[in-house]
């Protein structure tokens, strides 16, 4: 009798389940749109990063990098995107105002003609006049006549990352 009852509730959990399972069988919401479509939320970085540059303008070319300057007497405005600049010793690379610099190789150090510094935005720290640059930390110069030169004493060029105008000096 014990297992009778058994079996009874079992089958009628198991044919309840089964019943409000049909009951409740709907589709999930947005699962009716079509992958690929404007509907479709979830979109791949490409067609992101091709929407980007319909709406600049730009086309949706590819760019091709740049040939480091030979550390002359150049500049460079801030349209010109990420370039690297190599810094003979005795020349200082001096940034307009907001540019970003990331010393890639060798051994620099700050240019200030004021009492300020330069921002290390990966120490999260104030550089002042004179003060040494860890390599691959990213600085932001929030004004122009800042700058990075090569540390007294080495012999070595510095290739540097800029993102912004400068000039050699």
């Amino acid at each position: 009798m014990k297992t009778g009852w058994k079996i009874a509730t079992a089958v009628v959990l198991i044919g309840g389940s089964v019943w409000a399972g049909s009951l409740l069988n709907m589709q999930a919401e947005g699962a009716g749109t079509t992958p690929g479509t404007a509907d479709d939320p979830v979109v791949t970085k490409s067609y992101v990063d091709q929407a980007i540059q319909q709406a600049i303008g730009g086309g949706g070319g590819s760019s091709t990098p740049n040939s480091p300057s030979t550390g002359g007497s150049g500049s460079s405005s801030s349209e010109a995107g990420i370039q690297i600049v190599d810094v003979k010793p005795g020349k200082i690379l001096v940034a307009a105002a907001g540019a970003e610099f990331i010393v890639r190789s060798g051994k620099a150090v700050i240019y200030s003609a004021d009492s300020n510094g330069v921002a290390d935005l990966t120490d999260g720290k104030d550089i002042t006049n004179g003060g040494t640059v860890a390599n691959n930390h990213l600085l932001s110069f929030p004004r122009e006549g800042r700058g990075i030169q090569v540390q007294e004493g080495d012999t070595h060029n510095l290739t540097v990352m800029v993102r912004g105008g400068y000039q050699i000096k």
